[in-house]
């Protein structure tokens, strides 16, 4: 087992609120619980069924048992163990983790990913960080402390991480992803004065990845990332950001031995910045759906009309909850690539390869990265566990608009999108989402 400082920045600062809140703990909690908890979702009270959960039941009854590398510990048995390619490595050194403390620019924390759970990893520290997509809940946080005797065990974490992650302006007001970029100084610091975003697929390129390494080649392109700053607000206008470009090795800037690849892949990156807005969005769908449901069955069961299953009022609060995510999966503002992308670890083939195909050999993970992202632009996250368990409401109406958009309609809000898309999706749907054809022929 690779050794880590007794404890962590996280342990003692943890340790250190108990003791100051020990005397309001009661009602500090009680705040808390309606903060996060999110009414009839009861985020904190309710089981998880994620993939780290799945995982967590399948080492307890003995059907896995995960062995620690002398050098990485868990690390790499559990990216097995969920299935998660190496190739998705991604590198941030911002000090943008609780484990701030043990991240730099030469030490960078290292993401990897799947379409459901996302891993941390901060050189020299007992503690792995962890992600994962609820079907029901959202984004639900775990940490592992390789310290700790015996199996495995993830454990959840909710209030500390919802400071953060739990948002009206970043995640939609619910349990949420964050890929943020920032303006970093040699330190690692985020520097306040200047700007910072949270990242999506519609951010412009040059606005991507300030404090996160980034190896590939993109032309003419130019983003943020691979560049330090001194103290101060670094002038956009004046910073040669070609010093960061077409980076496909990161020799000199990381001692890159100490990490499972040494790729920080473009490809990778773009695929994180896309999934995690999505997760956020399908998840609020889904809350403010099953809040006017229950709005209906306590407030508005006398406004309905006879045959009606649900008013006016909440036909609207949930087509208005789903309008959101349509425009989010079919990439209506996506960021278009005025050049080519590639990336440097192999992540391509690996996300291409995991795609759900047709009868033509057709996937919604088909890449493009000539003009966009995929070459069929909507997302993959279609087959996602959280999508799946949308509220029927939610999900029958974002088929009906998914079918009407696919047919021709909506061409302004949806006009980029080719026939040629239009047809090609459409297929690829009836082929491979058989509750999106039966909902369409209702």
């Amino acid at each position: 087992m690779r050794r880590s400082p007794s404890r962590s920045w996280f342990i003692w600062i943890l340790a250190g609120l108990s003791l100051l809140l020990t005397p309001v703990i009661g009602a500090l909690q009680a705040q808390l619980d309606e903060r996060f908890d999110h009414g009839l979702i009861g985020y904190s009270k309710k089981t998880p069924t994620d993939a780290v959960a799945r995982l967590q039941s399948r080492i307890d009854s003995g059907e896995v048992t995960l062995e620690s590398d002398p050098r990485l510990g868990y690390l790499p048995a559990i990216l097995r163990a969920l299935d998660i390619p190496l190739s998705s490595q991604s590198l941030v050194f911002s000090k943008t983790s609780f484990q701030f403390a043990q991240i730099v620019p030469s030490h960078p924390r290292a993401l990897y990913f799947n379409d459901e759970v996302y891993v941390g990893h901060v050189q020299g520290s007992r503690l792995l960080e962890f992600a994962s997509v609820d079907p029901k809940l959202g984004a639900v946080f775990y940490t592992l402390d390789e310290e700790e005797k015996g199996p495995p065990r993830f454990q959840r974490e909710v209030y500390f991480c919802l400071i953060c992650h739990d948002s009206a302006t970043i995640t939609g007001g619910v349990p949420g992803f964050m890929t943020l970029s920032v303006s970093p100084d040699k330190d690692g610091n985020a520097i306040r004065s200047a700007t910072s975003n949270a990242m999506s697929d519609q951010t412009p390129f040059n606005d991507r990845w300030g404090g996160w390494y980034v190896t590939g080649t993109h032309g003419t392109l130019r983003h943020r990332g691979n560049m330090v700053f001194a103290s101060g607000n670094p002038a956009a206008e004046r910073t040669d950001w070609s010093r960061g470009a077409n980076l496909t090795k990161l020799d000199g800037r990381v001692d890159i031995g100490r990490y499972l690849t040494p790729h920080s892949d473009i490809v990778a990156l773009i695929a994180l910045t896309h999934q995690t807005r999505v997760h956020n969005l399908i998840t609020q769908a889904n809350y403010e759906t099953l809040r006017a449901i229950q709005d209906e069955e306590s407030a508005y069961r006398e406004v309905k009309r006879p045959g009606e299953r649900y008013s006016r009022i909440t036909e609207e609060r949930i087509h208005a909850a789903v309008e959101p995510l349509l425009r989010g999966m079919f990439f209506a503002n996506e960021a278009p690539l005025t050049d080519s992308v590639r990336g440097t670890s192999g992540f391509a083939a690996d996300f291409e390869k995991s795609g759900v195909r047709d009868r033509k050999g057709r996937s919604l993970k088909d890449l493009d990265l000539n003009h966009r992202f995929l070459r069929y632009p909507l997302s993959y996250l279609i087959y996602s566990p959280s999508f799946e368990a949308l509220a029927g409401p939610a999900k029958d109406y974002f088929y009906e608009r998914a079918w009407t958009i696919l047919s021709g309609g909506d061409a302004v809000t949806f006009r980029h999108l080719s026939a040629e898309d239009r047809a090609a999706i459409l297929e690829i749907l009836q082929d491979t989402k058989p509750d999106f054809v039966r909902a369409a022929h209702k």
